[in-house]
């Protein structure tokens, strides 16, 4: 049997397609991980329906765990993965690869239809920003631009 201990710290190293100083353990989409007879089973929950990255991210934790024995991944969609679930060191890795991380909490729904947040400048760190795009270089990320420094910069929405 292998302890739970490793492998979660075997999924530390296993990162995430799009923003690779992300691990799946820093997202929080790996729900439950455990050892059952031989078979290491895998609660992954997808960022959102539809995520083009998932099967890479499926891939990657099948091959992160492998040496353990046989995977099987199980999809996870209730409860819905949000933003919420992201550790603060993977937040903050964000921050220091240049993406804004997801500001306040994605638990209120009514927050999709609020004033845009605050973000801060993950370069200088200024709140003196603006929105660009809803739409950055990946659908989970709004494009921004500094009004100080002028850098434009995605911000990781708070989903």
């Amino acid at each position: 049997m292998v302890s739970e201990e490793a492998l979660w710290k075997a999924l530390e190293g296993v990162m995430d397609p799009e923003v690779p100083v992300l691990s799946v353990v820093d997202l929080g989409v790996i729900r439950r991980v455990a050892q059952e007879d031989t078979v290491i089973h895998v609660d992954l929950a997808p960022t959102y329906t539809g995520c083009p990255a998932m099967d890479v991210i499926q891939k990657r934790v099948e091959e992160g765990l492998a040496e353990f024995g046989p995977v099987v991944v199980h999809t996870v969609l209730d409860p819905p993965w949000t933003t919420d679930w992201m550790s603060e060191a993977g937040r903050a890795k964000l921050e220091a690869y240049g993406i804004a991380p997801p500001v306040g909490k994605a638990s209120d729904k009514r927050s999709l239809w609020a004033v845009q947040p605050t973000v801060h400048c993950p370069r200088c760190k200024s709140q003196n920003t603006e929105l660009i795009s809803l739409f950055g270089s990946t659908a989970c990320k709004s494009l921004y631009q500094c009004r100080d420094c002028q850098e434009p910069f995605d911000y990781f929405k708070c989903l």
